[in-house]
């Protein structure tokens, strides 16, 4: 079983939905990891951001691997060099190109046949997992949003300024928004949670209340 989440950047999924992975006792899928882990290679491998052929070429050609919460490519530990702005300024050289989309959805499809997972990114619910029984669409405000992602990077050791953090979002929610494939936007099925002046603890139990309720329909359906 697959519950896809999606939603915009700083609207807490990550956090969240892996903390309903561990009360489902499901597995949980940072699709976004694999994006950043390719970015993340081609900044240490110098490879061109320009280059569509040879960024499509070393995203077919690096294995990207979990254990846990870590984050590995070739066999090496990238948890925390691939959540650097450098990589979320480029990230949407990768997000963007339609051949390198293609090769990690079918890789996430790949990982989420081996058991039952709650997956969350961008296109979960659209294009990755269209049939999943459960949806869900997690969203907030802007202002919310890049509060969420000055704590995160400060609890890392990097400090930013607001306002820059504010203008690097607006700019990912476009680009998010309008690329040609695997465009962020709301399944037709999704079920929308706002996160806005709410606790983790009460987000992760609105999502587990929706999630119960979608497995307990599909098996008595």
């Amino acid at each position: 079983m697959v519950i896809a989440i999606d939603g915009p950047a700083g609207a807490g999924k990550s956090t969240v939905t892996r903390k309903l992975a561990d009360r489902l006792g499901f597995s949980f899928l940072d699709t976004g990891a694999m994006y950043r882990a390719v970015t993340w290679a081609a900044i240490s491998r110098d490879v061109a951001f320009t280059d569509d052929d040879a960024l499509l070429q070393l995203a077919n050609s690096i294995q990207i691997a979990f254990d846990g919460d870590r984050v590995f490519v070739d066999e090496e530990d990238v948890s925390e060099p691939i959540r650097t702005p450098e990589v979320t300024r480029n990230i949407f050289h990768v997000a963007d190109h339609p051949g390198i989309r293609g090769r990690l959805v079918e890789l996430q499809r790949q990982i989420a046949a081996t058991g039952n997972f709650v997956c969350e990114g961008r296109d979960q619910g659209t294009v990755a997992f269209p049939d999943s029984f459960c949806k869900i669409y997690l969203n907030a405000s802007p202002q919310y949003r890049a509060m969420r992602r000055v704590a995160q990077l400060e609890a890392a050791g990097q400090y930013v300024d607001y306002d820059e953090v504010v203008a690097a979002q607006n700019l990912r929610d476009e680009r998010d928004s309008n690329r040609e494939v695997g465009r962020l936007m709301r399944a037709e099925d999704a079920i929308e949670v706002n996160t806005d002046n709410q606790s983790i603890a009460n987000v992760v139990d609105e999502l587990e209340r929706i999630a119960r309720a979608k497995i307990a329909a599909r098996r008595e359906g």
